[in-house]
C-alpha cells in the first residue's frame, strides 16, 4: 500500500466562513499516483471543521447561518470564561474536523454537487493547516 501526504496552508478573513479546497484535494489525489484507496482530509484545529456540500452562494450562507444558530457565539458557554470561542470549539467537535472520501481509478469519488470546504469558526486566522492523506494502491 502506498501513502501520500500533502499539507495545505491558508488564511481566513472572517470569523465564520467556508473556504473551498476541492481543487487542492483533487490535485493531491492525482499527484499521489494512487488508483484505488481512500483520501482523508483533516483540519488539525479545535475551532475548524471539514464539510462536503454544494458550492452555491445561497446554500453557503444557509450553512453559515445554521452553524451560527446551533453554536451561537453569545451562548452561555462555560469555556467563554477562559477564551471567547466556545461556539467554535463546539462546532468543530460536532461537525468534525475530518472527512474521508473513496478513490477509484485515480479519482476522488464525490457527488456532482459535492465540494470540500474548510469551515472556519474562529477567524480571521492568518494560518490554517489542512492535512490530506491518500492511501491505497
Amino acid at each position: 500500500m502506498k501513502v501520500y501526504f500533502k499539507e495545505l496552508t491558508l488564511s481566513t478573513s472572517k470569523r465564520l466562513e467556508l473556504v473551498d479546497i476541492t481543487h487542492e484535494v483533487e490535485r493531491a489525489v492525482m499527484k499521489s499516483g494512487i488508483r484505488n484507496g481512500i483520501c482523508i482530509i483533516h483540519a488539525p484545529h479545535a475551532t475548524a471543521a471539514i464539510i462536503a456540500n454544494e458550492h452555491e452562494s445561497g446554500l453557503m450562507r444557509d450553512i453559515l447561518t445554521k452553524v451560527e444558530e446551533e453554536y451561537p457565539r453569545n451562548g452561555k458557554w462555560l469555556h467563554n470564561r477562559i477564551d471567547d470561542n466556545a461556539a467554535a470549539h463546539l462546532g468543530s467537535a460536532f461537525i468534525s474536523s475530518t472527512r474521508i472520501f473513496p478513490i477509484r481509478e485515480g479519482r476522488l469519488i464525490r457527488g456532482t454537487w459535492q465540494n470540500i470546504f474548510l469551515l472556519e469558526m474562529d477567524g480571521p486566522r492568518s494560518y490554517r493547516r489542512i492535512v490530506i492523506e491518500v492511501m491505497g494502491e
